[in-house]
């Protein structure tokens, strides 16, 4: 008698577990529904910005790559403090989170006549 309640006992078990697991199978996953980070890369290439106006809603990260042989930054041109990178050489990458709408002009401290502008949304 005592094998049989323990195998109804296991059974029921076992139907608990894989009604839970159809159950939450379908259930959203927060995490999962929530918007990774919008991200947008500008290459700085043969002495340009590329592309040299970018449109992004508020909370992109954008990521500049310098694809130059030589050094550049990128420095807000209304305010310096705003965001800045140090001198980049090849490869180098430099990210900047734009959390507020506004239009940010930027430019190559290196190399003043370079410019971009970031246009958040």
């Amino acid at each position: 008698m005592m094998n049989a309640r323990n195998a109804l006992i296991a059974g029921l078990a076992a139907l608990v577990m894989v009604a839970l697991g159809l159950l939450f199978a379908d259930s959203p996953n927060v995490a999962a529904n929530t918007p990774p980070p919008a991200t947008t890369e500008v290459k700085i290439d043969n002495f340009s910005f590329t592309p040299t106006t970018l449109t992004v809603p508020a909370g992109t990260t954008v990521t500049w790559t310098n694809r130059d042989d030589i050094p550049h930054t990128v420095v807000n041109a209304n305010d310096p403090q705003a965001f800045k990178s140090k001198v980049m050489d090849t490869d180098e990458k430099f990210s900047f989170t734009f959390t507020k709408a506004g239009t940010y002009t930027y430019f190559c401290s290196v190399h003043p006549k370079m410019t971009g502008t970031v246009v958040v949304k």
